[in-house]
């Protein structure tokens, strides 16, 4: 699978094998509390399974506001 990585700066990894996203996020170290995976135009919750052949992003998740 190929995953791209945009938080803080852009990179690339390939991984093989098929996984759910709370297990990728776990294998890179990510909080999903944090982070936003994407496969396509889809946002994706840690419970999706993850193919061999998909490409995914994850960014950051900002949020904000008035405090």
């Amino acid at each position: 699978m190929k995953v791209i990585l945009r938080h803080p700066q852009r990179r690339e990894l390939s991984l093989a094998g098929v996984r759910t996203v709370q297990d990728l996020a776990r294998e890179l170290g990510l909080n999903l509390e944090t982070v936003l995976v994407i496969r396509g135009q889809e946002l994706l919750t840690r419970d999706v399974r993850l193919a061999e052949d998909d490409t995914v992003e994850v960014r950051s998740a900002i949020s904000g506001g008035a405090g």
